[in-house]
């Protein structure tokens, strides 16, 4: 009975969840409908300015020296050496841009270098889109078919709801807070997906256990019970990947800087799903005991009737 104390009730607050889960999915689908996301130059196309510097420049100075001069949308980071300066601008190439910019930091009597000025197409970026579109599609789908092949159908419409609402709530966020959404997004939101899926295949693992071994409980009893067992688990992992994100969002650089922030709001996001919204949709399916049940086979064998149980 002391253990039986011990759990969290996280199915008696599923209603709740379910409903907290609709409205972000729906203000995030919203955004992105009518706002949009903020594409990065990988998507849109642009100009690339490279710069050398004689001392390793602070690059927060040389960003807030090109936004004074007017330049809005840009990234600045260093390229292989620390006084190799990488100057993104999201505007259409000229023969002058590089000499531009090279007024503008060369304003403080800084002893810098242009090294190329050269655009990227939008075309490129396009095609990039596209294909990003498609590999995060082909991913969902092979996760169902994984899952179902795994574990069984009902499990499969979960975990694929599950990292449905993971992603579009972290597009969501970065379409609502206008923040540039490039490659290294994309490859984060991959990331989410391989991360949500884990925890969530974790979960399952433990519900068709339970539900095989527990000869008393309701469906939501026995997700209850699978759910505090490998809570620990998800907390720890959790923990852990978070203070390595956090780490990479603060030490980074402004490279990776979108990368570790997607990452941050797809773990936190993919946490709570893989306990609630996997859940939630396996009880709105109506799984049962008998969903998983391995039945019985009966072999003869010289006349005595086994009974196999896998």
């Amino acid at each position: 009975m002391s253990e039986v104390k011990k759990q969290i009730d996280f199915m008696g607050k599923r209603k709740i969840a379910a409903v907290l889960s609709i409205l972000f999915v729906l203000v995030s689908l919203g955004s992105l409908a009518f706002k949009g996301l903020v594409f990065g130059l990988d998507f849109t196309g642009g100009t690339l300015v490279e710069v050398e510097y004689q001392a390793a420049p602070d690059l927060n100075e040389v960003r807030a020296q090109l936004t004074d001069a007017g330049y809005e949308k840009l990234t600045v980071q260093n390229f292989g050496a620390d006084t190799a300066v990488l100057v993104r601008l999201a505007q259409g190439f000229s023969d002058t841009v590089g000499d531009e910019v090279l007024t503008v930091l060369k304003a403080d009597g800084v002893d810098v270098s242009l090294k190329r000025a050269e655009f990227v197409g939008a075309q490129v970026g396009e095609e990039l889109r596209e294909q990003g579109g498609l590999g995060l599609l082909f991913a969902l789908g092979i996760v169902m078919i994984y899952v179902a092949m795994r574990f069984q159908l009902k499990f499969s419409v979960g975990a694929v709801v599950a990292l449905a609402h993971d992603v579009i709530i972290t597009l969501g966020i970065f379409s609502l807070l206008s923040w540039d959404f490039d490659l290294t997004v994309l490859a984060a939101l991959l990331a989410v997906i391989g991360y949500s899926l884990n925890d969530t295949i974790v979960v399952s693992d433990r519900v068709r256990e339970n539900f095989r071994k527990m000869r008393k409980g309701s469906s939501e009893e026995i997700i209850n019970v699978s759910l505090n067992q490998t809570l620990s688990r998800t907390l720890v992992t959790s923990l852990t990947t978070l203070l390595v994100l956090i780490a990479l969002y603060i030490f980074g650089g402004e490279m990776i800087n979108g990368f570790s922030k997607a990452l941050l709001i797809g773990v936190l996001v993919g946490t709570y799903s893989s306990i609630y919204v996997a859940g939630n949709v396996l009880l709105a399916l109506g799984v049962s005991r008998e969903d998983l049940v391995v039945p019985v086979k009966e072999d003869v064998v010289e006349g005595e009737e086994l009974e196999e149980m896998p």
